[in-house]
């Protein structure tokens, strides 16, 4: 089974670059100790079990140095070849900061595979799922320097709760030149009433009304430890059903989700989801998508 894979994460705990991964703190993660090891694109290989990756994109993985992160990812062996992984990087920065703009460029000038920006911006009431504890989509400062994306070309990984969804929309209205990648379905994290399931569903369709958004079909492990093929479905399907199969990727989140399951099992359990899916349908959502979205070399043909 063949995939590109959009959505990975590669950290040296060396760098002392992810002290939340170095000391873990209760989460939505649950436990993650077991995930405080060195992790490369050697061990997502390893991992990868009969699934081919033919290309993958870093996201940053909440770096308190993004330009070391980048630096370090751009050093490692072999990462000047066409085919190594990782393919292309999202890349950290705090856009509500001075030096924003020194920050994106730096990194610009590390790597050639530069190809967009995420900034964790999910709020929530409870501290389990809280990330950031403010809301930088209201600041003046972050939505002026929001306007460097568009400036250096760049997409933006959107990675928020459903009811950021219409101060996303609202953003992703404002720039129509930048690409949005809503990350990990939309994160519907209040499962325990309507009302949550409403502000997930609706918010996914508004979202979708604009034509410089898509969606990364991944991460259900976080909020949803114990998934399975029948609890994902559902999920899934309203996605595609509001974004289209042509606006909407795969991805695993390892080794995030490799807390919760296996790297071939992750990718079966998609390929089970659409298995009724055209052919066409199943190469846009596996390759083609993540490919045309990061701007990722097209394989050679024999």
């Amino acid at each position: 089974m063949r995939v590109v894979d959009p959505h990975v994460h590669f950290w040296r705990l060396a760098l002392g670059n992810q002290p939340w991964l170095e000391n873990p703190q209760p989460n939505l993660l649950g436990d993650y100790a077991p995930m405080a090891h060195d992790f490369g694109p050697a061990d997502l290989c390893t991992a990868a079990g009969d699934i081919e990756i033919v290309a993958a994109v870093h996201i940053e993985a909440d770096a308190i140095d993004p330009v070391r992160e980048t630096e370090w990812l751009a050093s490692l062996p072999g990462s000047d070849g066409a085919g190594d992984l990782p393919t292309a990087l999202v890349i950290g920065a705090d856009l509500s900061k001075p030096d924003a703009r020194d920050v994106l460029e730096r990194q610009i000038a590390a790597s050639d595979r530069v190809r967009g920006v995420r900034q964790i911006l999910n709020v929530h009431a409870d501290p389990l799922f809280d990330y950031v504890g403010r809301h930088y989509m209201r600041e003046p400062a972050w939505r002026a320097n929001f306007a460097l994306l568009a400036e250096f070309g760049l997409s933006f990984d959107l990675q928020i709760y459903p009811d950021q969804m219409p101060a996303a929309a609202l953003l992703a209205a404002e720039h129509p030149d930048v690409p949005f990648v809503l990350n990990h379905a939309g994160m519907y994290v209040d499962r325990a009433s309507v009302v949550g399931w409403r502000a997930w569903r609706d918010g996914l369709r508004r979202l979708a009304g604009l034509p410089n958004v898509t969606i990364k079909l991944s991460g259900f492990g976080m909020l949803d430890h114990d998934w399975t093929l029948g609890s994902i479905r559902p999920l899934i399907l309203e996605a595609i059903d509001a974004f289209g199969v042509e606006r909407c990727l795969f991805a695993s989140n390892y080794p995030v989700d490799g807390l919760y399951a296996d790297y071939d099992v992750i990718w079966h359990a998609y390929a089970g989801v659409v298995a009724d899916a055209r052919a066409n349908e199943k190469q846009a959502l596996f390759e083609d998508n993540a490919r045309r979205l990061y701007r990722l070399p097209i394989p050679e043909t024999t």
